[in-house]
């Protein structure tokens, strides 16, 4: 174990901040938001990797298939996160994308000690949900040596799902264990091992651009309008309005109309404005265009 850190870039030792306990606050939050400002740049170099992920987690949801992410501690928070996010922001259900971490819901706000050291209690958790060939599964974690991550990819990859892991060590052990591996390497940490900092960020983008360009890709954007927004409070409401305006530079009032007549679905309102479609044959004519506005808008004006 102490082998595995001693070879880890994440837990080396970053001789920018060796000084740090003697700086002031504002040298101190100088310094870490001047390491931060090489995650962005590490994450560049892994558009490639990513790229294909967001092919595979496309052909997954066209299936009729699910994300699902996996991590430990920091990194399963962060699946968490961004998986909860996306059924407001898109209006898909919650058990398309899915956050498990170890230990179960209530490791996300106290730490379960022992859980990622369970090279099984991956599978149970994958075998819970009925994890099928269909999904796609996304394991996180910086150190890449996690086993509760790592026997989750293996009992992915045996039953034919496809795999990908997010780490921040190269070669690390996880990356033997995925079909595509996604490596941001953003160096030592600012408090040596304290990988909710700058490893943490690289995931959080990662997992970002992941699950927004999936959902891109299957037709949840008109231009770069959140058409599939779910209106369920009232600042979404008046986002929901607001975008409806953007996309057919209507005034609020006609935004809104159009909005009630649509029970309240930006895409049909979208789609009503422009071509003066009634909602029912809208919503033929997005089923047909496989959910994409922008087509579905060119084939009822042609």
């Amino acid at each position: 174990m102490l082998q595995q850190l001693n070879n880890m870039v994440s837990e080396e030792r970053n001789p920018n901040s060796k000084q740090i306990d003697l700086m002031d606050s504002q040298g101190i939050l100088r310094l870490i938001n001047n390491e931060d400002k090489k995650v962005p740049l590490a994450v560049e170099h892994c558009i490639k990797p990513m790229s294909e992920a967001v092919d595979m987690i496309v052909d997954a949801f066209n299936k009729g298939g699910r994300l699902i992410y996996m991590g430990a501690g920091t990194s399963g928070r962060l699946g968490v996160l961004d998986a909860v996010e996306c059924p407001p922001t898109f209006s898909i259900s919650p058990e398309q994308v899915i956050g498990i971490i170890a230990g179960g819901e209530k490791a996300i706000y106290k730490a379960v000690e022992g859980a990622e050291d369970s090279l099984v209690l991956g599978q149970k958790d994958l075998e819970a949900i009925e994890f099928n060939d269909n999904d796609i599964l996304v394991g996180i974690a910086a150190s890449g040596r996690t086993p509760y991550v790592i026997g989750a990819l293996d009992y992915a990859n045996k039953i034919g799902a496809k795999t990908v892991c997010v780490v921040c060590n190269e070669d690390s052990e996880m990356t033997k264990h995925a079909n595509i591996v996604i490596c941001p390497i953003v160096g030592p940490e600012v408090l040596t091992g304290s990988t909710r900092l700058k490893s943490g960020t690289a995931q959080k983008l990662v997992l970002n651009m992941l699950s927004t360009a999936s959902m891109i890709r299957t037709g949840k954007s008109y231009e770069n309008l959140m058409v599939d927004v779910n209106a369920s409070n009232k600042k979404l409401y008046m986002r929901a309005i607001r975008i409806v305006m953007q996309a057919t530079e209507c005034d609020a009032d006609t935004a809104e109309q159009a909005l009630k007549k649509t029970s309240f679905k930006v895409k049909l309102a979208i789609l009503h404005i422009l071509t003066g479609v009634e909602p029912k044959q809208g919503e033929l004519t997005l089923l047909q265009n496989k959910g994409f506005l922008r087509s579905s808008v060119e084939a009822l004006n042609s």
